[in-house]
């Protein structure tokens, strides 16, 4: 197996493969690889422990690193998920929020592991490069919203 040039390392206290495990069965071209364990006892774990897991999130290959409790996720951190439409948008928000994680603002959200997502529907994106007065709207449509509702921002767009 080629180890990929670029791969993003997420940092988890202890549960990185519990957490690839819950990506990969939530998002599509998601997918759990190899699972190294500790050679050796390290300074949050002991010889034996899950220390690195190789994983795909729809498409993009990561490293969940098993680093203990030093380091913790922030919002200068997360996963931006494109959604097709209401229902994609709505099952993955779930997926994420009622699997111990919580919703902020915006489309953004946090699972339970810390790491934040950002679930966007296409339609805002598009709204946002076009530009202008319905940028704008569709942009002053989202800041009141936690999960994202597509209708309103279509709405918002025509004006």
């Amino acid at each position: 197996m080629a180890i990929a040039k670029n791969t993003i390392c997420v940092w988890y206290d202890k549960d990185a493969e519990a957490a690839a495990r819950f990506y990969a069965k939530t998002f599509p071209d998601s997918a759990v690889g190899a699972v190294h364990r500790a050679p050796s006892d390290f300074p949050s774990g002991k010889k034996g422990d899950v220390l690195v897991v190789d994983f795909t999130v729809a498409g993009v290959a990561c490293i969940g690193l098993n680093g203990g409790p030093g380091f913790k996720q922030s919002e200068a951190f997360s996963f931006q998920i494109a959604t097709d439409d209401q229902a994609e948008t709505d099952r993955y928000w779930n997926a994420i929020v009622g699997n111990g994680g919580q919703e902020s603002a915006c489309g953004w959200c946090k699972d339970k592991w810390g790491v934040n997502w950002q679930i966007t529907p296409r339609v805002l994106t598009e709204a946002m490069a076009a530009g202008g007065e319905e940028a704008r709207r569709a942009f002053e449509a989202m800041m009141d919203m936690k999960k994202i509702d597509v209708a309103k921002i279509e709405a918002a767009r025509r004006g």
